[in-house]
């Protein structure tokens, strides 16, 4: 089978070694991954600001780079939730692309689905001997409805101290375009956030979405915390390194 990382922006631009931990990571269960160097935004960012024809340039552009993969995996909940809910909706009166995108919905996963969903995977026999607090990001919990997948797999870490963070569930404050045109809200949202890593006293904050990751872990850095921020995908593949 052809399975293919789309890797998303944030990731690509200021977060390489996520796609390597995941490269790595599905390599040991023989899954190469195919990366099309075509793929760009997912267009989220022109969607969520109303610029809807571009925000089907990108989409067309995405749909063209995935169309021959029988699985794709992308490290965000948020972009996989944008081609999940929202594609059908940019290609609503365009039959062939509607089509398309009701045929990539099928087939891309947020990367913790498809190891527990797809490869059956909950234990990858990872080693983190480390205080660990994880924040459920908006996109992959409310749309992708992503609560047990992250769960299972650190379940299984060997070492790890897992604690529940409070109020766990509520907005980091980052959004995309809310964290710039309504700075002040996201901001005081952010704090709070950060507040309630603190409060866990973990060493790492974990999660799937480095959007929500970059968000608290600058407001933790400005505030002169040293907890580290890490994807999944990077804590599970730094754990099996140690072994």
């Amino acid at each position: 089978m052809k399975v293919s990382l789309f890797i998303t922006c944030i990731s690509d631009a200021l977060f390489p070694p996520i796609g390597e931990a995941m490269t790595r990571l599905l390599a040991r269960y023989g899954v190469k991954l195919h990366f099309p160097e075509v793929q760009t935004c997912c267009g989220q960012p022109a969607f969520n600001s109303g610029y809807w024809d571009e925000a089907r340039a990108s989409a067309k552009t995405i749909l063209e780079a995935f169309e021959d993969s029988d699985f794709v995996i992308a490290p965000s909940g948020s972009c996989t939730g944008m081609i999940h809910h929202y594609y059908p909706k940019l290609f609503e009166n365009d039959p062939i692309l509607l089509e398309k995108s009701l045929q990539l919905q099928e087939k891309i996963f947020e990367f913790s689905q498809f190891l527990v969903q797809v490869l059956g995977v909950t234990d990858v026999g990872a080693v983190f001997p480390h205080k660990v607090t994880y924040h459920p990001s908006c996109h992959g919990t409310r749309l992708l409805g992503i609560k047990e997948e992250p769960m299972l797999l650190m379940s299984h870490v060997k070492g790890m101290e897992l604690v529940p963070l409070p109020y766990a569930e509520d907005c980091c404050g980052f959004g995309g375009t809310f964290a710039i045109k309504m700075s002040n809200i996201s901001g005081a949202m952010v704090e709070e956030k950060s507040q309630h890593v603190l409060e866990t006293e973990a060493e790492v904050l974990v999660g799937l979405d480095m959007g929500c990751l970059l968000n608290i872990g600058g407001n933790l850095k400005f505030q002169g915390k040293p907890v580290r921020v890490m994807h999944l995908a990077e804590l599970l593949y730094e754990g099996v390194k140690l072994k």
